[in-house]
């Protein structure tokens, strides 16, 4: 089997995580500033075997799409031209962010460490995928 890759897409920074080649485990992978995150993407599809992007889809909690949407459908698009081997879908990541954080809080770590957002990114990244996984 192959790995599941799962970016958290932001402006500023991405969460990245994936599974075990089973795909029975998720795990975080790093947050990359969203200027790197094709270098990176480039980098870790040339060295692990990947068959599928998960893309988390934000919306605001009326439903409608984020300002942002169109880089992330753009995203969507370039994955797929230039890996059209891979299924790159998009997965509802309702409230990760908040639920990242409450993660995070219930782990213990400490207070200096949860200041860093890329900790939270990372953490919604694993969230989202491991909700997609609950989902098929």
């Amino acid at each position: 089997m192959s790995r599941i890759l799962c970016i958290d897409y932001g402006t500023k920074r991405c969460g990245i995580a994936a599974t075990d080649v089973l795909q029975i485990a998720v795990h975080p992978v790093g947050t990359y500033a969203t200027q790197e995150l094709w270098t990176f993407l480039e980098a870790y599809l040339k060295k692990e075997d990947v068959n599928k992007v998960v893309i988390g889809h934000p919306t605001h909690t009326d439903g409608n799409a984020v300002s942002f949407m169109h880089q992330i459908v753009g995203l969507q698009r370039k994955i797929i031209r230039n890996y059209p081997d891979l299924s790159v879908v998009l997965h509802d990541e309702s409230f990760t962010s908040v639920k990242a954080k409450q993660v995070i809080l219930q782990l213990g770590i400490p207070q200096q460490k949860r200041r860093d957002k890329r900790l939270v990114d990372k953490m919604a990244a694993v969230l989202i995928l491991q909700d997609y996984l609950n989902h098929i």
